[in-house]
């Protein structure tokens, strides 16, 4: 059973920082791409970060130079530390899952998401 749990969501003021995680289970971290993606009342889901079962990184260029991707292949967790943040970062984070090694082939399996809000 595949399952994928984020937490660390919470209120957070303009230039603060957070750290999200995304604890997984059912399957064999370093084998899989795991991404971090964001949903804002009214609008799309969009991707914010990547990271691929070798640790390979990409970010929307929204984030780059804000945010980091990680992954403890020990305790099966991936991790999204956010720097500078702005009230547009204000959304539901979710991670996510294809089951493949690389990024960039679609998600299967989403956790139920964490809400960040950045406001003063």
């Amino acid at each position: 059973q595949l399952q994928l749990v984020e937490s660390g969501g919470g209120l957070v003021q303009p230039g603060g920082s957070l750290r999200l995680s995304c604890a997984t289970s059912g399957f064999t971290l370093h084998n899989y791409a795991i991404g971090w993606f964001r949903q804002a009342p009214g609008k799309e889901r969009e991707g914010v970060s990547c990271i691929s079962g070798g640790g390979d990184t990409n970010y929307a260029d929204s984030v780059k130079g804000r945010f980091t991707i990680s992954r403890d292949n020990v305790k099966n967790t991936v991790y999204l530390q956010m720097n500078s943040l702005k009230p547009e970062d204000t959304a539901v984070y979710y991670c996510g899952t294809g089951q493949t090694y690389f990024c960039g082939y679609g998600i299967n399996y989403w956790g139920k998401g964490t809400l960040v809000t950045v406001s003063s």
